[in-house]
C-alpha cells in the first residue's frame, strides 16, 4: 500500500479523530482542496493524459472544473445538509406528549472508494470529498495506470488540512482491492470497511458484492451504461447531431453515459439524422484508441451487429485495425433492432446505434426494458420532452442536452438495473455517506403507553383514534362526544 511516511503521518495527524471534527470545519477543510487543485492544474492535466484522454481541455472542463465546483458546494452547503434535524412539538403525535427527538447524520466509519480509469479526477474526487466531509475515513484504491495522478489528487486534500490518517491511498492492484474488501468482515476498529463505493462495470460490481455479501456491508454501485437518445418528431436534427458528436467523441467514447442508442421514428427525419451525423463524424481524421480492457468486446459486438444486418453508415469500421492497434473511427450503425446484442451492450467506444421505431412512444418501453438504465436524453419541444422524460425509468434524464448537466454539484447521480444502485454527488450523495442516528428524549412524567390497561382505557383509545383520524368533521365531533361522555 502506498501510505505516507511515519514522519508525515505524525506531522499531519489529527489532534482528535476526524469524525469528531465539527461538521462545518470538516466541510471547509475538504472544500479547500480546490485551491491546491487550481495550483496543480498543469500537473494534474499532464498526469491525466492517456490514449483515451488526448485533449488536455477535456481534463479541465470534464473533470477539474466540475470537481472544484463540487468542492465549493460542499464547503457552502455541506454543513446545512449534514446538520442535526431537531423535532419538537410541531407535528408530534398527541399521544407522544413530552417526547423530543433529533435525527443525527453520522459517518459510516471507513469508506472504501474503488476508483475508475476513465474519469479518475472528477468521479473519484467527489466521492472521496463527500465521504470525508461526512466524517468518514477513506481508503482510496485507484485504477491501474492512475497511481501518480491519484497521489497528486490525494496530496491536494492533505494540503487543505485533511489528516493523513483520514485518507489513505491503496495500491492499484486487484489484490489490494480484495484485501480491502476482506476487511468488511472485520469486527470493529479502523480496519473494517463500513461502506464500499464502486465506479466500474456491472461485472466488477457483481464480484465486489459477492465479497461484501456475508458481512452485509452496504455499497454504492455506479456501474455500466447503454444510454439512449430520443429524437422526438420536430426535433432539430442538426442540433441533435452536434450533441451526438460531442457525446460520442468525449474521452474517446469512454464515457458511461455516452449516447449508445438513438431512437427516432422511421421517416425522412431519420435519414436526415444518419446523413448529418455521418458527415460530422467524417470530418474527424484521427482515429480513437480503445482501452485495452474493452477492445475485444467492442470489436466482437460491432462485428456481430453488422453480421446481423446493421448498416455501417460511416463505412469506416475496420475490425482488423481495431484488433491490431486498438484504434477505430467513430461509428454509426443504422437499422439496429431493439433486441440486437449491441442495443444492450455497455461499450466504451465511439459507436452509436440508430434504432428506428414506428412511433416514438415505443422508445419508452425499449428504454425501460433495457438492463442498463443509467441516463437518457430527449430532444424536442420542451413540453413533449418533459412528458416523455417523466416516463423513463433511468437515473438521469437531460432534455435538449446530454452528459454535461450531470456535472451540476447540486444533483445526485445513479442508475437503475445493471447500471447500479445508490447515488453519489449532490445532497443525496453526501447523505449517502452517512447513516441516521435518532435520539429521543422524554420530558415530564406523562407517558401514554404506561397508562393502566383498564376498562376505561380500552374503551377510550379507539374513540381517541377516531377523533384524531376520522375523515370528516361530523365523525370527529361524534367521537369527541363519546370521549367526554
Amino acid at each position: 500500500m502506498a501510505t505516507p511516511t511515519k514522519a508525515a503521518r505524525l506531522q499531519n495527524r489529527s489532534v482528535k479523530p476526524w469524525s469528531d471534527v465539527p461538521i462545518r470545519k470538516r466541510c471547509k477543510t475538504v472544500a479547500a482542496a480546490r485551491f491546491s487543485i487550481a495550483q496543480r492544474v498543469d500537473e494534474l492535466t499532464r498526469l491525466c493524459a492517456s490514449e483515451q484522454r488526448t485533449d488536455s481541455l477535456e481534463t479541465v472542463t470534464a473533470e477539474l472544473l466540475p470537481l472544484c465546483d463540487a468542492l465549493r458546494y460542499l464547503g457552502r452547503k455541506g454543513p446545512a445538509i449534514l446538520r442535526t434535524r431537531r423535532l419538537g412539538a410541531v407535528g408530534r403525535p398527541l399521544w407522544m406528549w413530552g417526547v423530543h427527538s433529533e435525527v443525527q447524520r453520522v459517518p459510516h466509519g471507513t469508506v472504501l472508494v474503488l476508483g475508475t480509469w476513465n474519469y479518475p479526477l472528477f468521479l473519484v474526487g467527489v466521492q472521496t470529498a463527500q465521504a470525508l466531509a461526512a466524517g468518514n475515513r477513506v481508503q482510496l484504491k485507484p485504477a491501474a495506470g492512475c497511481e501518480a495522478l491519484t497521489r497528486s489528487l490525494v496530496q491536494c486534500f492533505y494540503d487543505a488540512g485533511v489528516p493523513n490518517d483520514a485518507l489513505v491511498q491503496l495500491d492499484s492492484t486487484v489484490e489490494a482491492a480484495r484485501q480491502a474488501l476482506a476487511s468488511t468482515s472485520a469486527v470493529g476498529g479502523d480496519d473494517r470497511i463500513d461502506l464500499v463505493v464502486l465506479t466500474g462495470s456491472a461485472n466488477t460490481g457483481r464480484k465486489v458484492l459477492e465479497q461484501t455479501a456475508d458481512s452485509l456491508t452496504p455499497a454504492i454501485m455506479e456501474l455500466s451504461g447503454c444510454d439512449a437518445i430520443v429524437a422526438l418528431p420536430g426535433a432539430s436534427i442538426p442540433r441533435v447531431c452536434e450533441f451526438l458528436k460531442f457525446g460520442l467523441t468525449l474521452n474517446s467514447g469512454a464515457t458511461c453515459i455516452g449516447p449508445r442508442r438513438v431512437f427516432i421514428e422511421d421517416s425522412p427525419q431519420a435519414d436526415q439524422l444518419v446523413q448529418s451525423l455521418c458527415q460530422q463524424l467524417g470530418s474527424i481524421d484521427t482515429p480513437f484508441t480503445i482501452h485495452p480492457a474493452a477492445r475485444d468486446g467492442v470489436n466482437q459486438t460491432i462485428t456481430n451487429a453488422i453480421a446481423a444486418g446493421a448498416i455501417d453508415a460511416t463505412t469506416r469500421f475496420n475490425a482488423a485495425m481495431l484488433a491490431s492497434s486498438g484504434q477505430m473511427a467513430a461509428l454509426v450503425l443504422d437499422r439496429v433492432n431493439v433486441d440486437d446484442e449491441i442495443a444492450s451492450a455497455d461499450l466504451f467506444a465511439p459507436v452509436t446505434s440508430i434504432i428506428r421505431v414506428s412511433k416514438i412512444q415505443d422508445a419508452v418501453d425499449a428504454i425501460n426494458g433495457n438492463r442498463y438504465r443509467l441516463a437518457a436524453s430527449v430532444f424536442g419541444s420542451d413540453r413533449e420532452a418533459v412528458a416523455m422524460a417523466s416516463q423513463l425509468d433511468v437515473g438521469s434524464v437531460t432534455i435538449n442536452d446530454l452528459i454535461a448537466p450531470t456535472a451540476d454539484p447540486r444533483v445526485p447521480f445513479g442508475g437503475r438495473g445493471n447500471s447500479g444502485f445508490g447515488v453519489t454527488r449532490g445532497d443525496e450523495g453526501l447523505l449517502a455517506m452517512t447513516v441516521a442516528r435518532v435520539i429521543s428524549r422524554r420530558r415530564g412524567r406523562f407517558a401514554a403507553h404506561l397508562l393502566p390497561r383498564s376498562k376505561t382505557t380500552r374503551q377510550k383509545m379507539p374513540v381517541l383514534l377516531q377523533l384524531l383520524h376520522a375523515k370528516g368533521w361530523g365523525d370527529r365531533f361524534r367521537a369527541l362526544r363519546r370521549l367526554i361522555s
